[in-house]
């Protein structure tokens, strides 16, 4: 059934990158569709799913000319999508890691900490990104944004004790990514995870 859409072939995005408008609508078109499931299994919600989409086909209609080979824009377009919603994680894993307003103020952090503040995040995002779909969407949407567990699970059709299992086994998971590469990143990364989070009881 999946064989319904199929990329666009090769004359009409070689046509598409010399500049012909028609073809290159046409290759969007056809886009769309995968863009859209490739979207879906990498972002953390439908919503997130949606913005990565719409912001990989505009890089698509304006730089079609960049893309090397005719036969590799499936592989284009999924790393567009990735980093799309490995951008939005990295949003998400920054805010959350800000401190809340009224708490002491912190004197300016220096150059170096900046950019080992912001590897960290790197490192924490991809990680997410790499979870499996289930366990990235109900550790993005209880421990990142913060949504009461009841909320997540109502959302994710699940149980509050399946929902409760999933985000166990998404931690854990998480946990050990980043422990395998560097153990000293899950010390921040208690500051990211907060069992508490949304304001129910923690697992």
């Amino acid at each position: 059934m999946n064989q319904r859409y199929a990329w666009p072939d090769e004359r009409l995005i070689k046509a598409a990158q010399d500049g012909d408008v028609t073809s290159l609508t046409t290759v969007v078109m056809e886009s769309q569709p995968h863009v859209r499931k490739f979207a879906l299994s990498l972002c953390a919600s439908p919503q997130d799913a949606e913005d990565a989409a719409q912001e990989a086909l505009i890089i698509l209609y304006r730089k079609i000319g960049t893309l090397r080979a005719t036969g590799a824009l499936a592989s284009w377009m999924f790393r567009i999508v990735r980093n799309e919603c490995l951008r939005q994680v990295r949003l998400l894993v920054s805010r959350s890691e800000e401190a809340p307003a009224g708490t002491e103020a912190s004197a300016e952090p220096s150059a170096e900490d900046a950019v080992l503040h912001r590897l960290e995040v790197e490192r924490i995002a991809a990680a997410v990104g790499s979870l499996p779909r289930d366990q990235r969407r109900v550790l993005i949407m209880r421990d990142v944004q913060g949504l009461p567990g009841r909320t997540v699970a109502h959302a994710l059709g699940l149980s509050n004790a399946a929902m409760k299992s999933r985000l166990h086994r998404a931690r854990a998971t998480l946990r050990h990514a980043l422990a395998a590469t560097d153990p000293t990143t899950v010390e921040p990364l208690d500051q990211f995870i907060d069992p508490s989070a949304g304001g129910d009881s923690p697992l």
